[in-house]
């Protein structure tokens, strides 16, 4: 290994080979390819270069990244995640929580086979949809107003 900047050229080429791999966010890839770069003006050059090509694309990568997440995650969780990577406040707010509500019934059923017995099990459960970034409304259409009769106090 040489210890010598990257040309343009060859940055380029580091820069495709990532995208190659999996999509990258352009703040993701700038921190990749800065200890190679030669100045931050030839990185930003570079960059800029990408995205005119359309080899890098911030709102590809967060759509990639929201079909990857939502399998597992609610909208917050998702949009925190992108934010954390780089990705600008307009695409975050695009994000949209079509299916929320399904999405996070499927996620509790996985996790849990057995619909709660007690009060300690909906809160248990209730922590886990929002620790998932699930809507107050989605936990509590789920877990809390189950339409069970109200427990007897003594």
């Amino acid at each position: 290994m040489t210890d010598q900047p990257d040309s343009p050229a060859e940055l380029k080429a580091r820069a495709l080979r990532y995208l190659v791999r999996r999509e990258h966010s352009r703040a993701e890839l700038a921190r990749k390819l800065a200890p190679h770069a030669e100045s931050a003006a030839a990185l930003e050059q570079v960059l800029d270069l990408l995205v005119e090509k359309k080899s890098q694309s911030d709102r590809r990568y967060a759509e990639e990244r929201v079909r990857v997440l939502s399998r597992k995650y609610g909208p917050a969780r998702i949009r925190h995640e992108l934010r954390a990577k780089g990705i600008a406040g307009e695409i975050v707010a695009s994000i949209r929580a079509d299916g929320e509500l399904e999405r996070a019934r499927e996620i509790l059923n996985r996790r849990y086979r057995q619909p709660p017995a007690t009060r300690e099990e909906r809160a248990k459960r209730a922590r886990f949809l929002q620790g998932r970034g699930f809507s107050s409304d989605v936990i509590v259409r789920l877990v809390l107003d189950r339409g069970d009769p109200p427990e007897p106090h003594i």
